[in-house]
């Protein structure tokens, strides 16, 4: 085996997690302000792992975060632009899911809101996750 390690983008994996209570009553979309920079508001989310799938990822990482259980309902698409994280060339695989539950702040998140439609403050989204937003907002009704 060699040394050398290719030079390619990191992976990532964000999640859309529409929230529900146990009446099965949409509550919103949950969002998190971030604990370390970019500072702001945005998706719950985070690295893939070497040796995980990113779906794995994605589950995890919302328990992380948010503390949720999460079932993945379909893969929104995949933001690979090389200037939307300006820290590194990052792509991430963005999933659409369902949650029922109370969400807590842990791990990289300071705090959790759940947003419905018209209140999602678009101006304070940080990395890509405006137009991840705009484009699930196109696709989907909620």
């Amino acid at each position: 085996m060699s040394n050398w390690e290719p030079k390619t983008p990191f992976l990532a994996t964000d999640g859309i997690i529409k929230l529900y209570d146990e009446n099965n009553n949409f509550q919103g979309i949950v969002f998190i302000e971030r604990l370390n920079e970019p500072f702001g508001i945005a998706l719950p989310g985070g690295f893939v792992d070497r040796g995980e799938k990113v779906e794995d990822a994605l589950i995890r990482e919302m328990k992380e975060e948010v503390t949720l259980d999460v079932t993945i309902q379909k893969l929104l698409n995949v933001y690979s632009d090389p200037a939307r994280d300006k820290r590194l060339h990052c792509a991430s695989c963005v999933y659409i899911c369902k949650a029922i539950g109370t969400p807590k702040a842990a791990d990289d998140a300071k705090k959790v809101f759940v947003y419905k439609k018209d209140e999602i403050p678009f101006e304070k989204l940080v990395f890509d996750h405006r137009k991840i937003i705009e484009d699930f907002l196109y696709l989907e009704e909620i």
